[in-house]
């Protein structure tokens, strides 16, 4: 044994050897010790949880937890339209977590819808507007290959709009 003095604590190591708790970094305690290791086991595991229908249109937005370590809630990210669906299986989510954890970690679901088509463009033909500027400065190159390139390129964007 001998003796290491450090700015936080002094302690006794046998041959120079710390406990795991001392070796993390202090990010990493403040995490463990706020159960952030819970939401990414819920996160790993949620298809297990869930089941297959409930996970395809959702997934576990956040975690609030009250004072200690149980009674949390699970806040739930939803396709709209599916909030039925995982209405009914509020109770078995929250069984399954708590049966997996071993304590009463989640008391409640909280579900929050979200839109699950993409935003698209409202004015789509940006390009149309603009392609007779760029056929005219396209002709202004004096290299063909490189006239050709861009004329071939401006054919081709004006096909997929």
């Amino acid at each position: 044994m001998h003796y290491k003095q450090n700015n936080k604590e002094t302690r006794y190591y046998v041959q120079g050897l710390r406990s795991f708790g001392n070796t993390l970094p202090n990010g990493v305690k403040k995490i463990l010790k706020k159960n952030g290791y819970n939401y990414t086991e819920i996160i790993s595991k949620w298809s297990s949880f869930a089941g297959k229908e409930v996970s395809g249109c959702s997934y576990p937005k956040s975690i609030k937890m009250s004072r200690g370590d149980s009674n949390g809630t699970l806040i739930l990210a939803v396709s709209r339209g599916d909030e039925i669906t995982v209405e009914y299986a509020k109770r078995e989510i929250i069984n399954k977590i708590n049966s997996y954890f071993g304590y009463q970690l989640i008391s409640f679901v909280k579900i929050q819808s979200f839109n699950k088509e993409n935003k698209k463009i409202k004015n789509k033909n940006i390009i149309g507007n603009f392609s007779k500027n760029f056929g005219d400065k396209i002709n202004k190159i004096k290299n063909e290959n490189i006239k050709n390139s861009l004329s071939k390129l401006l054919d081709a964007i004006k096909k997929n709009d």
